[in-house]
Parts: C-alpha cells; sequence; structure tokens
C-alpha cells in the first residue's frame, strides 16, 4: 500500500492529481466495459488513473515492456485489468492510441 491508496487498494483522493505520464487524449468507453465495471463495483476513474501512472495491470511481460517504450517512441498503449477474481471474462483494456488522441476501455472481444 502506498501514501495515496486506502485500505481497499483504490487511490485516495490526492492520487488523482498525480501527474499522468501520458496525454489521455478523448476518453471513450463501449457499452459492454461500462457494464462490466458498474457489475464489479469498479470506477472508471479508478481504472484510468491506473492506466495513466503507468499500472497496466494484467498484461504479459512483453506488453509491459512495449508500453514502458511508448512511453518515449510514442507507440499505443494497453493496459488490461480483471475485474472479477478468477473471471477471465471480467477483465477490461483499455488502450491508448498512439497519437494519444484517444484512450478507449472496451473488453478484450471488443478488439
Amino acid at each position: 500500500m502506498t501514501a495515496r491508496d486506502d485500505d481497499t487498494g483504490r487511490p485516495g483522493p490526492e492520487a488523482m492529481f498525480v501527474q499522468p505520464l501520458f496525454a489521455l487524449g478523448r476518453l471513450a468507453a463501449t457499452p459492454g466495459a461500462l457494464d462490466a465495471i458498474a457489475r464489479a463495483g469498479a470506477s472508471v476513474p479508478h481504472l484510468v488513473v491506473r492506466h495513466c501512472r503507468g499500472d497496466w495491470g494484467d498484461v504479459s511481460t512483453a506488453d509491459r515492456a512495449a508500453n514502458d517504450r511508448a512511453l518515449t517512441d510514442g507507440a499505443r498503449l494497453l493496459s488490461a485489468y480483471r475485474l472479477a477474481a478468477g473471471d477471465d471474462a471480467g477483465r477490461v483494456w483499455i488502450l491508448t492510441e498512439a497519437d494519444r488522441s484517444r484512450t478507449t476501455l472496451l473488453l478484450p472481444d471488443e478488439y
């Protein structure tokens, strides 16, 4: 737990003011992603804050390294977050386009 996290593991109020590592552009979400997030009791702002702080969630080592390179190279960024423990269908992706014009929350099967 960090100074910015409360006992639920969610960022505290001051974490919302942490300088993002990259521009998000326009924020969009698919209806499926919004429904899954709501059903899981998760928070869109919490997930977006994790993404823009460089917490890539449940991505492979290769995707994590690609994201880290993309911070300087300007490539697309991908985060993946599990919404429900042990439930692969309970995952949401957050994609930020290479030109940083748009960030989209979507389900993996909507890609």
